[in-house]
Parts: structure tokens; sequence; C-alpha cells
């Protein structure tokens, strides 16, 4: 199987560790600025520091992401940055080469397991979303029950108001859904 699951693991597992959307979205940040700091995560995403703090720990404990060395940062190594040079002023990670392999092996078919292994009819609803403007319009395309509604708050998809969610908007971008 693909995404380094081993024969009999769960879709969206790795190494019998479950993935978070908030890991995957940590591992296609990384994997699309090069390195970055949990702080600048939390705000491209949208999402509390607490909870990039907590992803990024357990990334760095299975060894998809490590702490990346040296007092400064160019450009060339960190494409979000807009300055040629920065003094590193924070904890910076970019992907281990585990991380890298791992995210070259998520494909379209191991996507679909992963949503759909989360809610159910997850990879219908997520492709409904990511073309509606909310899920007013997604009600029109996929069913969408309470269960599954509520589970698209807990993953903070969308917002109370039904709308989609910068993190859900950049995760969908980042993974090239």
């Amino acid at each position: 199987m693909s995404g380094g699951n081993t024969q009999g693991e769960r879709p969206g597992s790795y190494r019998g560790f479950e993935l978070l959307p908030v890991h995957l979205y940590v591992l296609a940040h990384l994997k699309k600025a090069g390195v970055d700091y949990a702080r600048m995560m939390a705000r491209v995403s949208g999402l509390p520091l607490g909870l990039i703090e907590d992803a990024v720990s357990d990334l760095l404990e299975l060894g998809l992401i490590e702490r990346d060395s040296g007092s400064a940062i160019k450009r060339s190594k960190a494409r979000f940055k807009k300055a040629f040079e920065v003094h590193k002023h924070h904890t910076y990670y970019r992907l281990s080469r585990e991380g890298e392999l791992f995210m070259r092996s998520l494909d379209g078919e191991w996507l679909e397991g992963y949503f759909n292994n989360l809610l159910p009819e997850g990879w219908r609803i997520v492709r409904a979303l990511i073309g509606s403007r909310d899920l007013g319009e997604v009600g029109k395309k996929v069913e969408i029950n309470w269960e599954a509604l509520e589970e698209l708050k807990v993953l903070r998809f969308i917002t109370e108001k039904h709308r989609k969610t910068e993190f859900f908007k950049r995760l969908s971008e980042f993974l090239g859904i």
C-alpha cells in the first residue's frame, strides 16, 4: 500500500499512529515551505498555536519531521520567506527523509481512503466542499447527516456558520486535492 502503511493498517495511520488532518497539514505545509516554524504554520492555517505545537511534537516523535539547525536561513530553503536571508528567532522544522518519502507516496487513492476513514462518504464530502462556497452548496451535491456535520466542525473543516475554514482551504491546496 502507498503512504507508508503496511498490510492490515487502517487508512490514515502511519506505523500504527492515527494521523489527524492537522498532522497532514503540518507535513504538507513543510513540503511546500521547505522549512518553517510552528507560529507561522498556525498563522497561515488559522489554527491555535497549541494544536500545531502538539502536531509538531507528534511528527517529531514519529520521525517524519526534524528540527532545522543553524542560525540563519536563506529564502531558497524557506520558500515562504520574503527576505533573502532571515536570522532564526524560532525553532524551525523541515521534513525528514522519511517524511519526504511519505509525502511523495500520498496519492489520490490514499487520500480517498484517509478521508473515508475520517467520516462516512468523507472523500465525496471533501471534494464537494472544495468546490463549494459553503455547506449549503455541498448539501446539493452530497447528503450530509448531523453526525458528519458535527465531525466536520470537530475536524475544523467548517465553522459554526457552515463556511470553509482557512485551515481546510490550505490543507486541500497543499495536498493538491
